[in-house]
């Protein structure tokens, strides 16, 4: 069981998409959720990648600032993998 940062909803692993920060410092999508790295959840709706990125969540859980162009290149493979 893991949390939505966005709508704060506790949820199972396999309902929530992985947002990655790696090694390196590289933030990403990780829809198969095996990628290597420290992990924070969202759902699988816009809305709550949307209230993620208004409230923060995704950067505090990170501890570093996110990029706008990243969250929308979040926002475009989300809809990719629907």
């Amino acid at each position: 069981m893991r949390m939505c940062t966005g709508c704060g909803e506790i949820k199972p692993k396999r309902e929530l998409v992985r947002v990655v920060k790696n090694s390196e410092g590289e933030i990403s999508l990780d829809l198969t959720g095996k990628a290597q790295g420290r992990g924070a959840y969202v759902c699988r709706s816009i809305d709550c990648l949307k209230k993620a990125r208004k409230s923060r969540r995704i950067e505090r859980s990170f501890k570093c600032r996110i990029p706008d162009e990243l969250y929308d290149k979040m926002e475009t493979e989300m809809i990719a993998g629907e």
